[in-house]
């Protein structure tokens, strides 16, 4: 019985050779080149398929009586699935896809918020709907007799070579870069490239052919990197396009935002990125971002604390967000469940990766969790959501199996981090840009959520209705008042409410 690709998104890198293995014309469209692709590889190597891509990729097969689903090794594309009372498997790349499916009844998982609450997005393989779960990265599912069956193709493994010095590490990174580029796009497309003050995206646009780069900036200077990309872009003769965002617009594109999330987020950087796409899709399809190197290479100024945290990881480390803490749960929500706790995500995980030093143990969780539910997420549904197609150069099989090898004095000293990627750039990069301080990508949401000509609408939210559902209001109005006296740490936690309280409007009230 032949197989029929049934849903696929993706970009896949290396379709040459395997158009050359499979023998597939290579002068067919993209789109029915990367069908063939799937399917052809898939009679060919099984559920193995997913280890002979390199790329983007989200799919289901039917092959007979049974429905095989694979999500890509780092989950840059995201896939779900439910399995009805019959017996039947509904799925996709997006949420919407099962819940607009009829008969299948939208009900709220409010258990997920208690672990919502600490990361700041959707964790691990449940999501905010009753019954939809998440395949994660470098898995496939097997659908057959009404039964569900998962396995691992594919999870990150380290083994430290200490043969290499860290310029010969450098060397291997630059060089693995320069053949990726080869793949990212083809020579008929155009591509401009995403440029924060950041180091990441700075050598993805030096590597490429990208002639123009698009940036975000603010009026306030303090949170205002788009200078430094302009200095960036000077240097490496590109055209710098620059999108200045207001707090009007910001707020005004939280609902959009939670809409086409599917799921709540409240990363703060989402809603400026949504934006920067909506404003790069008007003048270009194609996009290159730099996500993927932090994690694999150690660019996260928290990893320095990794010796010092030690053997406790395992107790509390989930990822690169702590929002609140249990107590603070217990405090806030009207129905608080013991037993429902964020480090459940990652049990097993330790178990397996406690052999690991404690840098790569906080690596390895991020790949594996805070990539995958957040960084990737937002990156994937923001850009669709306006017709933007965003290639990550950076995160590539390759790339990783590079950081898997490299020691962690590579990754991170006392002085810097992401020691070998920065050696890597400044070979293109002026050293005062490879080896700058990483900012992050900031957003002046801290000051603008304390103003009240901006806040009234969030401030109607927290202390409404649907708010009373779930949380003791007069807890909210404690906190926010707190906040606007001069807690101004407690932003994040009003802000992860929020974008709760938003999404939930949207997709339950």
């Amino acid at each position: 019985m032949s197989v029929e690709l049934l849903t696929y998104r993706g970009h896949i890198r290396n379709w040459r050779a395997l158009c050359d293995a499979l023998q597939i014309d290579k002068n067919l469209t993209r789109e029915a080149r990367e069908q063939a692709i799937v399917v052809k590889a898939y009679e060919k190597w099984g559920t193995e398929v997913g280890n002979h891509f390199y790329g983007m990729f989200a799919f289901a097969l039917q092959d007979g009586e049974k429905i095989v689903c694979v999500r890509d090794q780092f989950g840059t594309k995201p896939f779900y699935y439910a399995v009805t009372a019959d017996k039947k498997l509904l799925f996709g790349t997006y949420i919407r896809e099962i819940l607009d499916t009829p008969g299948f009844v939208r009900e709220l998982n409010e258990d997920m918020l208690q672990i919502y609450l600490t990361l700041s997005y959707v964790g691990g393989t449940h999501t905010f709907f009753k019954g939809i779960e998440k395949l994660m990265p470098g898995q496939v599912l097997v659908f057959e007799q009404g039964k569900v069956k998962i396995s691992t193709y594919w999870e990150p493994t380290f083994a430290p070579d200490n043969s290499k010095s860290l310029e010969e590490y450098a060397d291997e990174i630059h060089t693995t870069l320069q053949d990726i580029m080869k793949e990212v796009k083809e020579d008929s497309e155009v591509a401009e490239s995403f440029l924060s003050g950041g180091v990441d995206s700075s050598y993805v646009l030096a590597m490429s052919d990208a002639k123009v780069s698009d940036s975000c900036g603010y009026d306030d200077e303090r949170f205002d990197e788009s200078g430094l990309a302009k200095q960036t872009a000077d240097y490496l003769k590109r055209e710098n396009l620059r999108c200045k965002i207001t707090p009007e617009q910001y707020f005004a594109e939280v609902p959009y935002v939670c809409e086409y999330m599917e799921q709540p987020l409240a990363d703060a950087s989402a809603i400026v990125f949504s934006i920067a796409c909506k404003e790069t899709a008007k003048h270009t399809k194609l996009c290159y971002s730099g996500e993927g190197s932090d994690e694999f290479f150690g660019g996260y100024n928290m990893y320095r604390n990794a010796n010092r945290y030690g053997e406790n990881l395992k107790d509390f480390y989930v990822g690169n967000t702590m929002i609140m803490k249990e107590d603070e749960k217990k405090e806030l929500l009207k129905h608080y469940t013991e037993g429902i706790l964020p480090i459940s995500i990652v049990g097993d995980l330790y178990d397996r990766i406690g052999k690991y030093d404690y840098l790569t143990q906080m690596s390895d969780v991020d790949i594996q969790v805070w990539l995958e539910g957040d960084i990737y997420l937002n990156v994937d549904k923001m850009s669709s959501a306006c017709g933007l197609e965003i290639r990550m150069p950076l995160t590539d099989r390759r790339i990783f199996d590079i950081a898997s090898r490299m020691p962690s004095e590579y990754k991170v000293n006392e002085e810097q981090n992401k020691v070998a990627f920065r050696t890597a750039a400044a070979k293109v990069l002026p050293e005062e840009i490879a080896f700058r301080k990483k900012l992050g990508f900031i957003v002046p949401i801290r000051i603008w959520l304390a103003d009240a000509q901006y806040n009234q609408e969030v401030k109607k939210v927290l202390f409404g209705e649907n708010a009373a559902k779930f949380f003791h209001v007069e807890k909210l109005r404690e906190m926010f008042a707190a906040y606007e006296q001069g807690e101004s740490d407690l932003w994040r936690k009003i802000w992860t409410i929020y974008i709760f309280l938003v999404w939930y409007e949207i997709y339950f009230a």
